[in-house]
């Protein structure tokens, strides 16, 4: 029966989607697309009966296009909703919601913190580094919303950790971000494999207590100006450009009189768009 709960593709146009067998259909009479980010709005068009929700996939990432619903469901939630949402405890809901994830937050930036130096395992002398670099991994990996490999739940925390770093150093520490990497399948996961153990490499003496090598790239990328670190909610915080060294107004680089003729020329190509209005117009010869 079409008219039953299911997920769809987008299809040809606004009014008609694709089934997973490939078919494209008509949205059924009667029915309003609801767009996408009111999620408690969603939520209660989902539960009030059928719904063709839209996604569309694009690499490995799947995006939310609305859902399709019986018009008089959406409108009869709508209503609902925004009476809930007038009480003020359903203020003090969210608030409380908000401190709670907050702190669920926090929580987790500190032990996918200690995680990072789990998996650093640095000698004692390079403890204090192994701690700089797990908060400027964790600044990067653990912000909600910021879809890196911190943030998923399919593996566990010291495997998230150990990814966390690998992807920090391939991008902060190797040329990867700069490489031409050829079009072919597995590549690119190639490549990454090696970078990954030139990584190691890198982290081996401050595993083993050697004294750090000259030149470090880890070091170098550690200490790199306007670095970003962590503050307590897992977001970015970016120390401010220092100024440069020289404060003193550049001077106006010299200006040429605009000939007639070029004038002419340009207001002829101009013509109705008025370009002419901000040129100079050259003393008379």
């Amino acid at each position: 029966m079409p008219e039953e709960t299911r997920i769809v593709s987008p299809g040809h146009n606004t009014e008609t989607v694709r089934f997973d067998s490939g078919e494209l259909h008509t949205m059924p009479a009667g029915w309003q697309l609801l767009p996408p980010g009111d999620a408690g709005l969603t939520r209660r068009v989902k539960a009030a009966g059928p719904t063709w929700t839209i996604k569309e996939s694009r690499g490995r990432k799947v995006f939310s296009r609305g859902l399709w619903a019986p018009a008089a469901h959406v409108e009869t939630a709508r209503r609902r909703l925004a009476v809930e949402r007038e009480d003020p405890a359903y203020q003090r809901r969210l608030d409380a919601g908000k401190r709670r994830r907050d702190a669920e937050q926090v929580t987790y930036v500190q032990d996918f913190e200690a995680a990072i130096v789990g998996f650093l395992a640095f000698a004692p002398q390079h403890s204090a580094l192994a701690e700089q670099l797990a908060t400027l991994v964790a600044a990067h990996a653990t912000p909600v919303g910021s879809g890196t490999v911190a943030r998923t739940q399919r593996i566990p925390l010291q495997e998230r950790a150990e990814a966390a770093v690998m992807a920090w150093m391939r991008h902060q520490t190797t040329d990867y971000d700069h490489r031409v990497i050829a079009r072919e399948k597995g590549k690119r996961r190639e490549v990454r494999r090696d970078l990954a153990k030139a990584s190691r490499r890198v982290l081996a003496p401050y595993r083993a207590g050697q004294p750090s090598p000259a030149g470090c790239p880890l070091l170098r990328a550690i200490e790199r100006p306007g670095r970003s670190t962590a503050v307590p909610t897992g977001k970015l915080a970016t120390r401010p450009v220092l100024p440069t060294t020289s404060t003193a107004p550049r001077p106006a680089a010299p200006t040429r009189p605009l000939s007639a003729t070029f004038v002419q020329k340009k207001a002829a190509s101009a013509g109705r768009w008025g370009t002419i209005a901000r040129l100079k117009t050259a003393p008379e010869e």
